[in-house]
């Protein structure tokens, strides 16, 4: 119990030196334990919650530290294969029982709102949103599902989450690397990791901010689809309709 009260602690409260010294007190576990957290915030709709950003980027700056005993070689593979199938395994779900579970405007964990707010970013990016969803949390989440959903060809879903996976670990495990133990990130490192969860979310906020406008601005017509209609290709999915434009 006081292992999982630690592992509770780090990763609520991203820090430093709580990090080293999980990595010194569990060695080649922690492994492990990043593994699972990021396969899970990427492949499974229940925990979008997951530290993602911030965690490669403050695991980054551990492997920087002098005799620290994660290897930046080791965490780039081994976290750019749980990104990778982490998103696989949430296409396969999203293949295999689509729109189903999320029947709900209030559930907290199978919300559909989060559903048919990806299913817009799909509309609006097309097939390169499962590279530019990996630096959008939630949306990061949801985005393979949505894929699966649609039915996209696993070939073409398979190259974007591989470019998308790989660019993700890399980007934030190199930042923390180079950036995570110089002076002024040392001294801010809180303020830092912060910003990430921020400036990570601010595109998914400033795009429902948008939504609601244009919804509140555009009077309906009768007849028309309201805003399930947006679900409407997730939907046709599951009747096993064509929706591979997505």
């Amino acid at each position: 119990m006081e292992l999982i009260r630690q592992l509770f602690d780090t990763f609520l409260h991203l820090d430093r030196e709580h990090l080293n010294h999980l990595a010194e007190m569990l060695g080649p576990w922690l492994y492990l334990v990043l593994f699972l957290i990021v396969f899970c915030e990427t492949g499974l709709v229940v925990t979008p919650f997951l530290p993602g950003d911030s965690l490669l980027f403050a695991v980054g700056a551990v492997a920087a530290l002098e005799g620290s005993p994660l290897s930046l070689w080791g965490l780039l593979v081994l976290l750019s294969v749980a990104a990778v199938a982490g998103d696989g395994v949430n296409y396969v779900l999203g293949y295999r029982i689509g729109p189903k579970v999320f029947s709900s405007e209030r559930s907290r964990l199978f919300n559909r709102k989060h559903l048919l707010r990806t299913h817009r970013f799909y509309e609006k990016y097309g097939g390169k949103t499962i590279i530019l969803a990996r630096f959008m949390p939630i949306i990061r989440t949801f985005a393979p599902f949505v894929a699966g959903i649609g039915r996209m060809e696993y070939r073409r879903f398979s190259l974007y989450n591989v470019t998308g996976g790989v660019a993700w670990v890399t980007a934030f495990l190199l930042g923390g690397f180079f950036l995570g133990n110089t002076a002024t990130v040392q001294r801010h490192f809180h303020i830092i990791i912060v910003a990430i969860v921020i400036i990570s979310v601010l595109p998914a906020v400033v795009e429902v901010v948008l939504a609601r406008r244009r919804l509140a601005s555009a009077a309906p017509l009768p007849g028309e689809a309201g805003a399930d209609g947006c679900h409407a290709g997730a939907v046709a999915a599951g009747r096993g309709e064509d929706t591979s434009r997505l």
